[in-house]
């Protein structure tokens, strides 16, 4: 560490924010608040530092240097620190391609180490920040720049020269047979072809012989409408990031590519579709027989995501059977009655029956405690599964209710006991 003698005084008071001017440039003290009640976490060592570097640019500056504190009660505050001030130099996709002298808030961001072992971890957070980025990148830009086969082709360029191959089925075919739920979901949107759907799959084979296997869905949804139970009174705002599940996946496997980790495999599956309304979409009552040869009854169009994803989550499963030491994992932006259970700040986990077995939902809820990302356990019930069941010898599931999931009891539960059947991972 460099140290320097020189007079300092404060030069402006914003907010909890004081800007001394000294003869080497600007100093920036953002104050955590305090950090030994019960009720706090790392979150608030995330939240000063993303604060500091936002007004750091805002203040002309673009080259920070963080200088985390030295003293924390949290073990990872050194991570989170880290990760917080990158994620406020993260400048949107289509402002980037829009706006090229303004694709950068600042052109680096030094970081004060005071050990061997912070020295090490910045190779791997720089790794997580890149994945952060494809997410970001996926998941929040608009439902044209991120239609189906953009992002399609931008998961195929974030890959390329990369360890992680790529497939992309865009056979409308190859999709009505192997994939009829989803095929439902995107029989709209298939007439317009910069809508029509993709499926995408990744794949990592880290050195050496693998450990386990992940394999992991994710819902992209690059527009939902509702379909043909519309959303209506402004509900549709907001929708295009319905992706955020497919962009979560794609994310991992870009820190993958980058930091490369040792003896494990991971598989992916990246259902990109638009859930749009029209002469041909999808409607209630309809009864389709999924890949695993469950006669779905479709019941709210609006229940889009678990449609998309469960052939693919068929798939995984087959593939599992193969795989050493298989751990499935659906991801998405599921039911607005999550936020309604655990509010805008927090995603809910929940594990079948062999995933509890080894406590799958409490050691993510661990890992994201650590590192100011939490997580909420919600438990699957005979409840979920019953509230799914057929109402008549016709189907063997029902795929939802009548209402918005906000509106129903266990409204983020049930939707995984139908995924657990509709893809035949019951079984």
């Amino acid at each position: 560490p460099y140290r320097y003698k020189c007079p300092m005084k404060v030069h402006v008071q914003l907010d909890y924010f004081y800007i001394c001017q000294c003869q080497y440039g600007v100093v920036i003290y953002a104050p955590t608040g305090p950090l030994n009640r019960d009720y706090d976490d790392v979150r608030r060592i995330r939240d000063a530092a993303k604060a500091a570097i936002i007004r750091t640019y805002k203040a002309g500056r673009r080259r920070p240097l963080l200088i985390l504190p030295s003293k924390s009660p949290f073990p990872h505050s050194f991570e989170s620190g880290v990760l917080g001030a990158l994620s406020a130099a993260y400048v949107p996709l289509e402002l980037r391609e829009a706006r090229p002298e303004q694709a950068r808030y600042i052109d680096e961001l030094g970081v004060f180490v005071r050990n061997e072992n912070e020295k090490s971890l910045i190779g791997f957070l720089a790794a997580i920040e890149s994945g952060r980025l494809v997410c970001r990148d996926i998941g929040g830009s608009d439902p044209e720049r991120m239609a189906p086969p953009n992002a399609a082709i931008y998961v195929q360029n974030a890959f390329k020269d990369t360890p992680v191959k790529v497939d992309i089925i865009s056979d409308v075919e190859i999709i009505e047979k192997d994939y009829p739920l989803f095929a439902a979901v995107n029989r709209c949107s298939k007439t317009v072809p910069r809508h029509n759907g993709r499926i995408v799959y990744l794949e990592y084979n880290g050195e050496g012989t693998p450990d386990e296997t992940l394999l992991l869905v994710g819902k992209g949804v690059t527009m939902d409408t509702g379909g043909a139970d519309l959303k209506v009174g402004g509900s549709m705002r907001g929708m295009h990031r319905d992706k955020c599940g497919a962009a979560t996946v794609a994310g991992f496997f870009q820190i993958l590519a980058r930091y490369r980790p040792k003896n494990i495999r991971v598989l992916g599956g990246l259902a990109l579709v638009r859930n749009s309304i029209g002469t041909d979409c999808y409607v209630c009552d309809e009864i389709i027989t999924s890949r695993a040869g469950v006669r779905v009854r479709v019941v709210n169009t609006d229940a889009e995501g678990r449609m998309a994803m469960c052939d693919v989550l068929c798939r995984m499963k087959e593939l599992a059977q193969k795989e050493v030491n298989p751990h499935i994992m659906t991801i998405a932006t599921l039911t607005g009655h999550a936020i309604i259970a655990v509010g805008t700040s927090y995603s809910c986990v929940l594990d079948n029956g062999p995933a509890k077995k080894v406590q799958s939902a409490q050691r993510l809820q661990s890992a994201g405690d650590d590192v100011g990302d939490p997580l909420e356990i919600s438990t699957l019930r005979r409840e979920d599964y019953d509230f799914v069941g057929p109402e008549t010898v016709y189907e063997d599931v029902r795929q939802c209710n009548e209402l918005p999931s906000s509106r129903t009891p266990r409204g983020h539960q049930f939707p995984a006991a139908f995924m657990l059947r509709a893809s035949g991972l019951d079984k």
